[in-house]
């Protein structure tokens, strides 16, 4: 049988379709097309009134207690090295201003999207030792280098979230070193809660008493319970300083970046190695010991996207936290893991609102006596440095190189500009490998031994 000629064959449904489409008028396809998208707007909106409902759900006083806790700890422990670092470079005060403006976005953007995302804490902040790095190094160069550094320190942790270089670095270091790793880390601040009670024995003492009864009655809110009896007896003794506080927003200052391989190689590369060893490290290190599974390349590649789009503002370097994260990520925050993600969100939100407010939320923040923060700080990191210490030490194989990584952590040693995190896993490493050698060595003995012992008639 003959085929049919090809101009009387019978459309195909796709060929049909497209000609019945062409029939319509143009404004009835531009009104489906509205509908359409009308549609997909609302279940949109649907999905995200569904989540803003789960989010407040989850949220508990606790949960919100341990964000607020943690953006106090994390700004008031060092916004003055942040001060100093811009001071370095010549800024104004409404450069300074623009710096926090930038700085608390970043954090408050960074913590708050990926943790309501993943529905898990992602806990970011600014680069204390990267700080520490400027105020040093910044003698010389002006603001304008300073902002090509920030830049090309940027680029540099992208490069490092986009390979998965660091990644595969991390994946290689036990968990029993990261643990003492952090636990190392967080010790200090519990050290810190103690050395208060110096010149401020009865805060100490009665916060102290506190927490200890209400990890008895009411452990979920211990922290909460003792935050809110310290402040209402150091506002009763007239401790508080309110004449820090004042009420003005803050105004985002765009500088335009010079690059010089001067600021590159004294700032920038400096910047990105403490940034990357000292806080980035912990930083993982706490994720892992709380047990929860999180795309850290992603994460690190995130932060310097968003150091990228801040650094002309004045944000120098974000990153993982680790201090402020084993806050949020412990059993003070929520005895749920899984809604512990509502703490590092009212992180982020506080964040934001001390970039939006600027001077006002630092000045607020800043008002409480520094017995205080160091004292609710280090009770508030009392189980998580338990954890770590218990992790640290749990397998005996691993037992010995642990404790030397958190000994040489928790000193708090410098070198080459690098702080004790670094070198405590280099520590820990070093040990491992010897350990490592030593049991090759005995297993082949034994071998041979076995093998001797075979062949004997």
């Amino acid at each position: 049988m003959a085929p049919k000629p090809l101009a009387s064959r019978r459309p195909t449904y796709s060929a049909a379709r497209r000609a019945s489409r062409a029939e319509i008028p143009f404004f009835l396809r531009m009104a489906e097309a509205q509908v359409v998208k009308a549609r997909q707007g609302r279940e949109r909106g649907r999905a995200g009134t569904i989540a803003a409902m789960r989010f407040f759900k989850d949220l508990s006083l606790s949960a919100f207690v341990a964000g607020f806790v943690a953006v106090l700890v994390g700004f008031t422990s060092s916004a003055a090295i942040v001060f100093q670092a811009a001071q370095a470079f010549g800024a104004t005060p409404d450069v300074i201003s623009s710096w926090m403006w930038a700085l608390g976005l970043g954090m408050g953007l960074s913590s708050a999207l990926p943790s309501l995302l993943w529905k898990k804490p992602v806990m970011v902040a600014w680069s204390t030792p990267g700080a520490a790095v400027l105020a040093v190094a910044g003698a010389g160069f002006g603001m304008h280098e300073a902002v090509g550094a920030f830049i090309v320190c940027a680029l540099l942790i992208i490069v490092c979230g986009v390979t998965g270089w660091f990644e595969r670095v991390m994946n290689r270091i036990p968990m029993e070193i990261a643990s003492a790793l952090l636990a190392g880390v967080l010790a200090r601040f519990g050290l810190q809660a103690f050395e208060a009670a110096q010149t401020a024995l009865p805060l100490v003492l009665l916060m102290l008493g506190t927490y200890l009864l209400a990890r008895r009655l009411l452990p979920r809110y211990a922290v909460p319970l003792t935050l809110a009896v310290a402040i209402a007896f150091v506002a009763a003794r007239g401790e508080m300083a309110w004449q820090v506080v004042h009420f003005e927003l803050a105004r985002p200052v765009f500088t335009m970046p010079h690059f010089s391989w001067q600021a590159v190689v004294s700032l920038a590369l400096p910047l990105f190695v403490v940034t990357m060893a000292s806080q980035n490290l912990p930083g993982v290190a706490a994720i892992r010991a709380s047990g929860y599974d999180m795309p850290i390349s992603r994460l690190i590649g995130f932060t310097g996207f968003m150091t990228l789009l801040l650094a002309p503002f004045g944000a120098f370097a974000l990153n993982l936290s680790a201090i402020t994260a084993a806050i949020c990520m412990g059993r003070e925050a929520h005895e749920d893991p899984a809604r512990r993600y509502t703490a590092a969100v009212s992180c982020g939100v506080l964040y934001i609102l001390i970039g939006i407010f600027g001077a006002a939320v630092a000045g607020l923040l800043t008002a409480f006596p520094k017995e205080l923060v160091a004292a609710i700080s280090g009770l508030a990191l009392l189980g998580a440095i338990g954890s770590g210490l218990a992790m640290a030490v749990k397998g005996e194989s691993h037992r010995e190189a642990a404790l030397l990584a958190f000994l040489v952590t928790l000193s708090g040693v410098t070198l080459a500009g690098v702080g004790s995190a670094f070198w405590g896993v280099v520590a820990g490493a070093v040990a491992l490998a010897i350990q490592g050698l030593g049991r090759r060595k005995q297993r082949e003995d034994t071998s041979s031994v076995s093998a001797g012992k075979t062949t004997t008639p």
